[in-house]
């Protein structure tokens, strides 16, 4: 069953791309066509509208092979609901207006289709971790690996550090500072860290960001994405990721055991609450009174 709504899926989504780009199409001409110089405000809002809406429908319509981005990650609960229906984050995360343009859409067109059930809700608890974690993490095998084609990290990557909050924002700042496009946290992240907290790095790039690929036009990786594990002012341990430059990662101090460096690799890995959900989570209460920080300060969704 869950084949078929998949395949039903990408038909759908095929057709609703299409009917965006009838959709925008008659738009542009309609302003073309006005005295005006400058099309109508209404009519550029709702050509940005339907172009975010549909943005991601080609990619789910004609799907390219799914290969795991972290070689030996497990699958989360999200990518699991996106392989047996790929309309899922399209329709959970648009608005209900989104979802009826949808529904009136694929009515015109006589289809008959059941919206996907909602995405996964993250748990708060730390996840288990399973027998073969527990057995490679006891073995002695490092749990990141290279991707088909590319040369593994170096020796010095292959380590899990343990650090105070005062050394994390630091790590953050440099990230900021130099630009290098993951790790933004400012503020917003100082304030909802645990201040007496331990929190855990490692080097774990995925495919994309794997280091000697490319950064930009002419531009090489030269950092590490990093996966965090973060222990925030409230207890609960979250995932995010940094960019780390070699030589900064490598000054860092490491004092756990190899074992325990290779669970907490585990662990950090199957960790899917991240700072944007557990920022999301706390947005209604986050204050001076609660948390020590003004929210309109900074937008959580910059901490990751």
């Amino acid at each position: 069953m869950s084949r078929r709504d998949a395949e039903r899926d990408r038909y759908v989504a095929a057709l609703l791309a299409a009917r965006a780009f009838i959709e925008i199409r008659f738009l542009a001409r309609s302003a073309k066509q006005t005295p005006e110089a400058q099309p109508d405000d209404d009519v550029l809002e709702r050509i940005r509208w339907l172009a975010d809406l549909c943005h991601n429908l080609p990619g789910i319509a004609r799907p390219r092979p799914w290969r795991p981005s972290r070689t030996g990650a497990p699958l989360s609960s999200r990518d699991r609901a996106m392989r047996n229906r790929p309309m899922s984050w399209a329709w959970n995360t648009t608005s209900p207006e989104g979802q009826a343009w949808m529904l009136r859409h694929i009515e015109q067109a006589g289809l008959r289709w059941t919206p996907p059930p909602p995405l996964p809700v993250h748990r708060r608890r730390s996840p288990s971790l399973t027998l073969r974690q527990e057995t490679g993490a006891f073995l002695g095998r490092w749990p990141v690996k290279a991707p088909a084609g590319e040369q593994p990290l170096p020796p010095e990557a292959n380590v899990l550090k343990a650090l105070d909050t005062s050394s994390m924002c630091a790590l953050h700042e440099e990230a900021e500072q130099l630009r290098l496009g993951l790790g933004k946290g400012g503020p917003w992240l100082k304030a909802h860290l645990d201040p007496d907290g331990i929190h855990y790095l490692v080097p774990d790039p995925a495919s994309y960001y794997w280091p000697g690929g490319s950064d930009g036009p002419g531009f090489e990786i030269r950092w590490w994405q990093c996966t965090a594990l973060l222990r925030m002012y409230d207890g609960e341990q979250v995932s995010s990721m940094i960019a780390v430059l070699p030589e900064t990662f490598t000054a860092l101090s490491s004092s756990l055991s190899p074992r325990e460096q290779r669970r907490l690799v585990h662990l950090a890995r199957a960790t899917e609450r991240d700072t944007y959900l557990w920022g999301r989570d706390h947005e209604a209460e986050c204050g001076p009174q609660v948390c020590g920080y003004a929210p309109e300060a900074a937008d959580p969704r910059t901490a990751t």
